[in-house]
């Protein structure tokens, strides 16, 4: 069986054709960064690192994509209200630019943890205006955006396509926009925004042939995609509640500018729930990674969002979580033994196993059937381990091979030599993370009992080995220096 994806677009499960062949072409929507990365986002990125590990065990050339949104989401994500990044400066009494690159490397010193390999490309929104003003002007030009008192924005209507993504029609998109008032300035409140003017006192604005302000948050990945990628990308991922406005607003700038089909195949991963209710910052229920990573090792919270499919909504519970860890520990289990095993004479078929993994991953990315393959291996590897004649150095080493080349190259679950000695994936990142909480929590009482010669201390020295803190109103967080 060819790869087959589900294509938002159309729907329905279609066979992976690659607009060149042997070369897939992947953008996928970065984070927003202005705080930590939680459980929601290492479901998005780790199931679109498995999409991308397996395109590339396929053989193909993967060029992968994934931005870094550092300015122009707005805090109501339309049209209206605060950046969120500028936002979050202003609580913590900060410079918008700081915020943005202190939660940049927050993330992805958690992705690493969690195995996601770094795209090719992490473009940011504010490296790239110049590409963003470039594309409004070509939509102004071609009659599909237009100017008002130093706002641009995109005629929904010039654009017959607009809703064939998320089936949310012209009139539907009014009514979305009723959460806030409408501005009188559009000449149809369906209409985006692809540049702001902006107000006195805001920090990130730049010149453009309109006013001094901003772009709007969907200008950013058609640029930046169609700049790395070309007019026509392979694959756009992102989560489902970018369906709509966000990856509709791409579709219908994209196209608009080009003439040309803007993606082949849309991808949308399934939200996080917390014990059944949809997890979010509003709620007070959303997982921060960094607290996971406290008492959960990062690839149990990797297998146990592989044991989702990228389509299905994950649930995250404490016992959850557990069961996820029980369950992995057993597979590791059976791979380290299986390791040590002495040669014996018995044998193993394994092509069977090859061929199941091989047709789960290439209907949709199937992970849960996928890890299913590998636990069916582990117990009749178990069998033969017990067993007076063992496996035979041919039978182990092709059992070995799938742990490997499955396991732990495409699911990233198994932890072999490699990433046992990392530090990164296993316990040394969580010991290096109970000594620095002794060290905070040293400091912390030495500011309490005034001692602030002795807090300055424990700060740089932990600053010369490469550890930077941030004193926050929640507390201190800490983070590995760029720079180490």
């Amino acid at each position: 069986m060819s790869l087959h994806i589900y294509n938002s677009l159309s729907r329905k499960k279609e066979e992976f054709k690659p607009l060149h062949p042997g070369v897939a072409t992947i953008y996928i929507c970065g984070p927003t960064v202005y705080g930590h990365a939680h459980l929601g986002h290492a479901k998005s990125y780790v199931s679109f690192d498995v999409v991308v590990k397996w395109l590339r065990h396929l053989g193909y050339a993967v060029k992968y994509i994934q931005n870094i949104t550092d300015v122009g989401h707005l805090t109501d994500d339309a049209d209206e209200g605060e950046d969120k990044i500028a936002k979050q400066a202003r609580l913590e009494q900060t410079d918008p630019m700081e915020i943005a690159q202190y939660y940049t490397r927050s993330y992805y010193e958690d992705m690493d943890r969690l195995g996601v390999d770094r795209p090719n490309i992490a473009p940011t929104a504010t490296g790239h205006i110049p590409e963003q003003i470039a594309l409004i002007q070509i939509l102004i030009e071609k009659d599909h955006a237009y100017e008002v008192n130093g706002n641009v924005y995109f005629s929904v209507s010039s654009f017959s396509g607009y809703g064939k993504l998320s089936g949310r029609t012209d009139q539907d998109a009014q009514q979305s926009g009723g959460r806030i008032e409408s501005r009188s300035e559009k000449k149809h409140s369906a209409d985006f925004a692809l540049w702001k003017k902006a107000e006195p006192g805001h920090i990130m604005k730049w010149d453009s042939p309109w006013s001094t302000g901003y772009p709007g948050w969907h200008a950013e990945c058609s640029a930046m995609a169609m700049k790395y990628l070309g007019e026509t990308i392979d694959i756009h991922g992102g989560g489902m509640e970018n369906k709509f406005p966000h990856h509709e607003c791409e579709i219908a700038q994209s196209e608009a500018a080009t003439g040309k089909p803007y993606v082949r195949y849309w991808m949308h991963n399934n939200m996080v729930t917390v014990e059944g209710t949809k997890m979010g910052k509003s709620l007070k229920n959303s997982v921060n990674l960094k607290d996971l990573f406290q008492t959960i090792p990062p690839v149990v919270i990797r297998f146990f969002i592989l044991q989702s499919h990228y389509r299905s909504p994950l649930d995250f519970s404490e016992t959850a979580i557990r069961a996820s860890q029980t369950g992995l520990e057993k597979l590791q289990e059976t791979w380290r033994a299986l390791r040590s095993a002495e040669p014996g004479s018995g044998e193993l078929d394994t092509e069977a196993y090859n061929e199941r993994f091989t047709e789960a991953m290439n209907d949709d990315f199937n992970t849960p059937l996928a890890i299913a393959v590998l636990f069916d291996l582990a117990r009749a590897v178990n069998t033969a381990l017990n067993s007076e004649h063992c496996l035979s150095e041919n039978a182990k080493h092709d059992c070995l091979k799938i742990f490997e080349s499955y396991g732990r190259d495409v699911l990233g679950i198994i932890e072999t030599d490699e990433t046992e000695g990392s530090g990164e994936r296993t316990g040394g990142a969580e010991m290096l993370g109970d000594v620095i909480s002794i060290l905070l929590d040293l400091r912390e009482q030495a500011r309490v009992n005034k001692d602030f010669a002795q807090s300055d201390l424990i700060r740089d020295r932990l600053a010369r080995c490469g550890v930077d803190l941030k004193d926050t109103r929640d507390g201190t967080e800490w983070a590995i220096s760029e720079n180490r």
